[in-house]
């Protein structure tokens, strides 16, 4: 006999309103005990909720983005009694089909192999085939965004986690997102050797910087191709170093402090951010190199003819980086007022979309 029992979020300690990043059945699915059904992550971690019997799901009554807290209602699912001594999946089918016609004696033994031509079915082992994927880096392993169960799949399959982009909320990898790596490795879309070497990484957008100002389209040396390809190698390969450097800015403090009298006339806050501003639009302007990207082919150069710089605002939803445009035209005062300006619509949450968009650096003070 089967019943329909409510499946609850079980005891989670201390956490309440956890959200649900993932749920991983859906209406029809055959679960067995200990089955993941749900992903869920706190602030300090993501945990699976297992299924606590064996049985078909009847309807899912959460989704992705919602918050739950002990004993909310997960799903319906329909379980067959244990007594029976049959697989979930088996006893699960079985439920379903319990409005059927009963089976007669010759179905039963049509359905029975004929023992002089039975051959035993190859093990688990025999029927594996040999691995394609390269071998795990555990440590990056662990890093990667993933839940517990997804990252038992990947485990299971081989597949370095480290070397996926998740398309999930929040970036998580998805038990699809391992799916789609592993057909891309066997079709020969990614190479075991390409794999180890860092790939995994999506492809860059094809960008339209025409729209944020002039341009200039320059082709690539047949040495700064190969170049490219050898910097790219490198920077996926090896420490990167950073470069930390002092300037005596004592002079500079000297002027700012008397530019207050007049910029508090016009309801302007002047800090170093603004001389840091006009420091880097020269920089730039003299290295009209940094001022540039690759077209996606990596064929040419786009040299922006344009000088648009994003400026790191802390607000309570984390970092957001609008952009100051044309700042090599614009006066201290003048950028002084912008990043007051621009600053406050980030943290009101009041940003255009054309507010973090065409910057060509970014200053993070």
């Amino acid at each position: 006999m089967a019943r329909i029992e409510d499946i609850l979020v079980p005891d989670i300690g201390e956490f309440d309103a956890v959200e649900v990043i993932e749920v991983l059945v859906k209406s029809g699915d055959i679960v067995s005990a200990e089955d993941p059904l749900l992903t869920m992550e706190s602030d300090k971690a993501s945990m699976d909720v297992p299924s606590p019997f064996g049985g078909t799901v009847k309807a899912v009554k959460i989704k992705a983005g919602d918050r739950v807290s002990q004993n909310d209602l997960i799903l319906t699912m329909m379980v067959v009694e244990e007594s029976e001594n049959v697989a979930p999946e088996t006893a699960a089918k079985t439920a379903l089909s319990e409005a059927t016609a009963p089976e007669t004696e010759d179905s039963v033994s049509a359905s029975k192999p004929d023992s002089a031509s039975y051959e035993p079915a190859p093990s688990d082992s025999a029927r594996r085939p040999p691995p394609t994927v390269m071998p795990v880096a555990q440590k990056e392993f662990l890093r990667a965004h993933a839940s517990p169960s997804v990252r038992k799949f990947a485990r299971e399959l081989g597949v370095d986690l480290s070397r996926l982009q998740g398309s999930g909320r929040k970036d998580r990898i998805t038990k699809q997102d391992v799916q789609d790596y592993v057909k891309q490795v066997l079709g020969g879309a990614v190479s075991a050797t390409t794999a180890a070497a860092g790939s995994g990484i999506p492809a860059m957008p094809e960008i339209d910087f025409s729209k944020f100002g002039p341009i200039e389209i320059q082709p690539l040396s047949r040495i700064q191709k190969k170049s490219g390809v050898n910097l790219h190698r490198g920077w996926l390969n090896v420490p990167i170093v950073t470069h930390h450097d002092e300037a005596d800015i004592t002079e500079l403090e000297y002027y700012r402090k008397s530019l207050k009298e007049e910029a508090a006339k016009q309801d302007i806050k002047v800090t170093p951010l603004a001389f840091l501003l006009k420091a880097c639009a020269a920089t730039i302007q003299k290295h009209p190199n940094f001022n540039a990207s690759l077209t996606a082919d990596k064929e040419n150069l786009v040299l922006k003819k344009y000088l648009h710089i994003g400026v790191a605002v802390d607000t309570p939803d984390g970092l957001i980086v609008p952009v100051i445009r044309d700042v090599e035209q614009k006066g201290l005062l003048e950028l002084a007022k912008e990043l007051g300006e621009v600053s406050e619509r980030a943290r009101t949450k009041k940003l255009k979309t054309n507010d973090i968009q065409g910057g060509c650096f970014s200053i993070s003070s």
